[in-house]
């Protein structure tokens, strides 16, 4: 049977040494996944590179499994092959397609301390391996990200997958409030541990199960760290662009629906990890006070130059409204990321109605302030008009921070008592 497979190996299948895949059932410390779909062609070229490189380069045990789902070409009969005759190889076929369903039926079962995933391209330079495991082994990290984005990777892709994947990255941060960088880098590992407790929860088998399972990781705070690598794309991909664009963005809504109902209990999974939010001191209410300020003086500029744009064709309560309204939303925005740290959809529907309260306090003094002056002044100036609105301005941003201290944010933890990533408890 081996001499058939002579033309896809591109060399005689014996000089691949002695068999021992099979054979070599130590547990090692780290199972590196290659999901397959019909990769006939370039498969025994890049398992055969993944294997010398994590022989002689790569200082802990590994095995390379691969997945096989679905392939209906020769694919499986070479991965047997390979699984037959490199040490520290093994194949597993899977009958469904779909990149997720390969890597959660191999990473469930795996005995492995750390389990990863490359494409069969090997796109990404391997020397990353090792960062990318290093972190995990030595429990510092839970999940591990290559990144085609960070300013030191080094990138050779055309310019429409640049673009399609910082579009993307983007809508992430976005709409999910996400903070690691690239989520569809073909280049991940994750504790074992921790792959097990997330696992049930991500239901994607395709494409977007990557993304899923990082916000998963992000929203239950385990320590994400990021490589950067140097990747070359693949020009011979076989990945249907527009197709996963759309299921991912698919994805993207259903995430929003899930993470604002019961059906991802964010904490039971912290629980159930052993891990606990570690809480940093509460900034200083005079640094909170200076970002306050920053913020009111930003928006008080916006406010008049847009009053002044606009009073130049409707009158001044009309004018002091549209203009009022068009920054008070911003404001409430920036207040609420910088000024009390809070991050993500969660909330922001609740704290946006209660800034339109404050809207319409900040609206009766500014009204007043201008109907007081339009009986005093018959034809008062702009300038004059500009005067008192910023008096008025400042009296209602006295009541403006106690107001969000007390009563807009108060009911949501900000990001002091939130940490992007959470702490192992003592003993685990």
């Amino acid at each position: 049977m081996f001499p058939a497979y002579r033309g896809v190996f591109n060399t005689p299948l014996l000089a691949l040494g002695p068999p021992g895949g099979t054979h070599d059932n130590a547990r090692p410390a780290v199972e590196i996944v290659v999901p397959v779909f019909n990769e006939e062609r370039d498969l025994a070229a890049s398992i055969r590179r993944l294997q010398a490189f994590v022989s002689s380069s790569f200082p802990f045990s590994a095995r390379v499994t691969i997945a096989d789902n679905g392939s209906t070409d020769g694919t499986w009969a070479i991965a047997t092959a390979l699984a037959g005759w490199l040490p520290g190889v093994r194949a597993l076929r899977i009958p469904e397609a779909g990149r997720g369903r390969a890597l959660q039926t191999v990473w469930s079962a795996s005995d492995a301390e750390v389990v990863a995933y490359m494409d069969v391209d090997l796109s990404t330079d391997l020397s990353a391996l090792l960062p990318l495991v290093a972190p995990l082994l030595s429990g510092h990290s839970d999940l591990a990200i290559g990144t085609r984005l960070s300013g030191t990777a080094r990138v050779v892709r055309g310019v429409k997958r640049e673009f399609i994947s910082r579009s993307y990255n983007a809508i992430l941060h976005a709409v999910l409030a996400t903070r690691f960088s690239d989520a569809q880098c073909g280049f991940k590992a994750i504790r074992t541990d921790r792959a097990r407790a997330l696992l049930p929860y991500v239901r994607d088998r395709a494409w977007f199960f990557d993304t899923e399972l990082l916000v998963l990781a992000e929203r239950v705070g385990l320590r994400i760290h990021e490589v950067p690598v140097d990747w070359v794309d693949d020009p011979d991909t076989r990945v249907d662009i527009v197709a996963t664009a759309v299921g991912d963005l698919r994805g993207v809504a259903r995430l929003v629906r899930e993470l604002a109902g019961p059906e991802i209990p964010t904490a039971k999974l912290r629980a159930e990890l052993g891990l606990e939010e570690a809480r940093p001191a509460r900034p200083a209410p005079a640094a909170q006070g200076l970002r306050f300020a920053g913020i009111g003086a930003v928006s008080t500029l916006a406010y008049l130059g847009l009053y002044l744009v606009l009073r130049t064709w409707m009158s001044a309560q009309a004018a002091n409204v549209l203009a009022l309204l068009a920054t008070a939303i911003p404001n409430v925005a920036a207040n609420r990321r910088v000024t009390f740290g809070i991050r993500g959809l969660r909330g922001s529907l609740r704290h946006h109605a209660r800034g339109l309260v404050m809207f319409a306090a900040a609206l009766l003094v500014t009204s007043g302030a201008l109907d007081a002056l339009h009986v005093l002044a018959r034809r008062p100036g702009r300038l004059l008009e500009v005067g008192v609105l910023v008096v008025a301005n400042l009296a209602a941003t006295a009541l403006r921070l106690p107001l969000m201290r007390a009563w807009v944010f108060q009911s949501f933890p900000p990001s002091w008592a939130r940490p992007p990533y959470a702490r192992l408890r003592p003993g685990t």
